[in-house]
């Protein structure tokens, strides 16, 4: 029988290791959980809309964030508003020192949509830009970030980053803690 405490505890870590804690702040300050109001901007115009939740957590001995994208929220119930538009994945975020930068990979195993990309700081936004299972272009953001909120847009370029369309806009906030 497997023992799932076991896993989740060599999984997750209290805190970032240490020497690295300032760097790996980039994604560690949104440990906890959030809910978020979603927009989904269709090529003809349509926009999908609903509530969706996300955990972030330190893994990997404090060496990574992972984090989990629900949506719907799993306390939302009927929402006919995302129509088919629905996730339940997770994201592994590691802190590479040699670059000074963060790989990403993304994988939502209900709708077989994996992405891989690099994120960096860039002012005080952080910006996360790669490609897709399919090759094309992604751009993946976090700005507008405060300690209790922050805005998450998903654009796409079907001109290898010469432009780029929004296809997604998430407005997060902490979850307040009991």
């Amino acid at each position: 029988m497997f023992d799932q405490s076991s896993f989740a505890e060599a999984l997750h870590s209290l805190g970032p290791v240490d020497g690295l804690a300032e760097k790996l702040n980039l994604y560690g300050r949104f440990v906890g959980a959030w809910t978020f109001n979603a927009s989904r901007h269709l090529e003809d115009g349509t926009v999908l809309t609903g509530r969706g939740e996300v955990h972030f957590g330190w893994v990997l001995e404090g060496r990574a964030i992972q984090d989990v994208w629900i949506l719907p929220a799993r306390d939302a119930g009927p929402s006919p508003s995302l129509s088919k538009w629905t996730f339940y994945g997770t994201t592994l975020r590691l802190y590479d020192p040699a670059a000074d930068a963060w790989h990403i990979f993304w994988s939502d195993p209900r709708n077989q949509y994996y992405s891989r990309q690099l994120g960096r700081a860039e002012g005080d936004t952080i910006v996360q830009v790669g490609a897709d299972g399919t090759g094309t272009s992604v751009r993946w953001s976090f700005s507008r970030i405060t300690e209790n909120s922050f805005r998450w847009l998903g654009e796409r370029s079907h001109d290898n980053g010469a432009t780029w369309r929004l296809e997604v806009e998430f407005l997060a906030c902490r979850m307040a803690t009991i």
